[in-house]
């Protein structure tokens, strides 16, 4: 039965890793689309927080305290969206424990997938079967959240926002810009490929040394490797870069010390990023710069389903074959470099 208005508030939870909120970037758009006066609340994990903060569909951020909080965190986080009085609730990512806060805060209208225990504490379900992998992740979040609205008047412009779909000032990237060829002493005229080697426990990804001879097979008088490095990761990008140095490969360090916006703009500057399946892949495509991503073959990791959030022809997804699966150590280094290579030609001509 339809109602007569368009939900008030609404909170949408994706609170697990970073990569995975990316991807939820067009279902926010669709429900800001399909709802322009709506005010929608995203709940998400602290870390994930600045990024929420630059989502243009957000309204708002709520912070979930995590599992780890125990039972005063749980109810410091019911006591929060009590007070919000939502009207519908859309769980890109369920558990028991935000299932739970949903139902004993009062949301009349809670969605979630059709999937685990946690399902049955929401009085909407919707049938995905996601680890079939038979769509990407994003696509997923997308029709959840459509399917979530389909019993509200919807805004007659409706329409589904394509990439790029995070969007940076353009004075504030030429600033950038300037000042990082100016700090790191790189032509102007070089173009910045970045190689982000750390996975932060995620997918599994290549091996410093594949890194390297990747650089190696791809290197031109006119590119400069950006080397980044994130919390922790520090050590091992520096492990890179003397093995770059000593086959004399032009690379700079890149650590981001200043939080995810400020680590975002730099990922802006790039103009081809090559890394695992990780969060800062994701960050790059919803950019759309254009994205290498080495994905294990599995099939609840495949290509298809963590694919980027880049427009036709600026992602390049490269996997070990069938027979091997996760083993990323059996990546045929000589052939993607092949591949990269007309990409970068196709990009760049």
């Amino acid at each position: 039965m339809k109602k007569s208005s368009a939900p008030k508030t609404i909170l949408v939870v994706r609170n697990d890793k970073l990569g995975d909120f990316m991807l939820a970037w067009p279902s926010f758009a669709a429900i800001k689309s399909a709802c322009p006066d709506s005010r929608v609340i995203a709940l998400v994990p602290s870390y994930t927080r600045d990024m929420a903060e630059l989502c243009p569909w957000i309204d708002e951020v709520l912070i979930d305290p995590g599992s780890d909080s125990g039972i005063s965190g749980f109810w410091q986080l019911l006591k929060a969206i009590r007070a919000y009085r939502f009207d519908l609730m859309i769980t890109l990512f369920s558990t028991t424990r935000i299932a739970l806060t949903g139902l004993l805060a009062g949301i009349p209208s809670r969605w979630a997938p059709a999937t685990k225990a946690a399902q049955f504490f929401y009085n909407y379900r919707l049938k995905q079967k996601r680890s079939k992998s038979e769509k990407p992740e994003y696509q997923y979040n997308v029709d959840l959240a459509l399917a979530s609205l389909s019993n509200y008047p919807l805004s007659q412009t409706t329409s589904l926002i394509t990439a790029p779909y995070l969007n940076l000032d353009q004075a504030l990237l030429q600033e950038t810009r300037k000042n990082f060829y100016d700090q790191q002493q790189i032509a102007t005229d070089k173009r910045l490929v970045f190689i982000h080697s750390g996975h932060g426990g995620s997918a599994n990804n290549l091996s410093i040394e594949q890194y390297a001879r990747l650089s190696g097979l791809i290197n031109r008088d006119d590119l400069c490797f950006v080397l980044t490095a994130g919390p922790g990761e520090l050590q091992a990008t520096q492990e890179l870069e003397a093995l770059l140095k000593a086959a004399s490969i032009d690379c700079r360090i890149y650590h981001s010390e200043q939080g995810l916006k400020a680590f975002t703009q730099h990922l802006a500057l790039a103009d081809l990023f090559i890394a695992g399946s990780t969060g800062t892949l994701h960050i790059a495509g919803a950019l759309d710069r254009p994205t290498v991503g080495f994905y294990p073959n599995r099939r609840s990791a495949t290509p298809l389903r963590w694919r980027t959030l880049n427009s036709e022809g600026r992602y390049l997804a490269v996997t070990p074959p069938d027979e091997v699966e996760q083993d990323m150590s059996q990546v045929d280094l000589t052939a993607a470099a092949a591949r990269i290579q007309q990409f970068m030609q196709q990009l760049w001509s």
